[in-house]
């Protein structure tokens, strides 16, 4: 018993120092100081802190204060991801979907996509619904690929918001409805996304004046319901 009493107060004494010495990395990085953050993140990363981890797989990606090496980012995400890091597993998901360090797997993206997403990443959401829409890694299913696509737009996932809007339009997956198909353009359109602000004016030459109004007071309402 006085061994565990000990161990509780070793670590309640070391998490201050571990929270400060990420925020000195994270600081360091956020200034294009890579060298300095990979120091601070490097020692906490092998300690296991998942955050940490994370960080490290990010600049071993992108290569930013060592030799870009998607192997290596990989292996990172992973540490994090068994920890049960959300943005590790969504990451992890995207390696094996593209092939990023490690062989491409549909069936494995979608597994660490599928845990991350579980955990509300609207990214991993995004994701996995792309993966049920195309029958990558998992049978094709538009209704799933409308169901994750619709738990990331409600977080104010623009291409998620996208995909689903142009969905309602062509009723795959769901009935076609213009009003939503609208409301769900419109909402990503206001987070500058080009892609649904073209789909937005084709839609509006299909749309009556009254659809489109009630298509306006639904992105409203929507809007009050999701303050930011």
């Amino acid at each position: 018993m006085k061994r565990v009493f000990a161990a509780l107060i070793l670590i309640s004494l070391a998490a201050p120092a571990l929270a400060q010495d990420f925020e000195r990395g994270l600081a360091a990085y956020q200034r294009g100081e890579y060298a300095a953050a990979l120091r601070e993140w490097r020692p906490l990363a092998e300690q296991g802190l998942a955050k940490a981890q994370y960080q490290i797989a990010v600049m071993y990606g992108r290569g930013q204060g060592v030799p870009q090496d998607l192997a290596a980012a990989a292996r990172w995400y992973h540490r994090a991801a068994a920890q049960g890091d959300a943005a590790s597993q969504n990451s992890l998901g995207r390696s094996y979907e593209l092939g990023h360090g490690v062989a491409q797997d549909f069936a494995v993206a979608a597994t660490w996509y599928r845990l991350a997403a579980r955990q509300g990443d609207a990214d991993a959401q995004y994701n996995l619904a792309n993966l049920y829409a195309q029958g990558q890694g998992v049978p094709r299913s538009n209704a799933d690929a409308i169901a994750w696509w619709r738990q990331a737009a409600e977080q104010r996932h623009a291409l998620a918001q996208d995909s689903l809007g142009r969905h309602y339009a062509e009723g795959l997956g769901v009935p076609q409805d213009l009003v939503q198909a609208y409301m769900w353009l419109d909402l990503a359109a206001m987070q500058g996304h080009e892609f649904a602000m073209d789909g937005r004016r084709a839609l509006e030459a299909r749309m009556t004046p009254a659809q489109l109004n009630a298509a306006k007071h639904m992105m409203y309402q929507w809007l009050r319901a999701h303050p930011q």
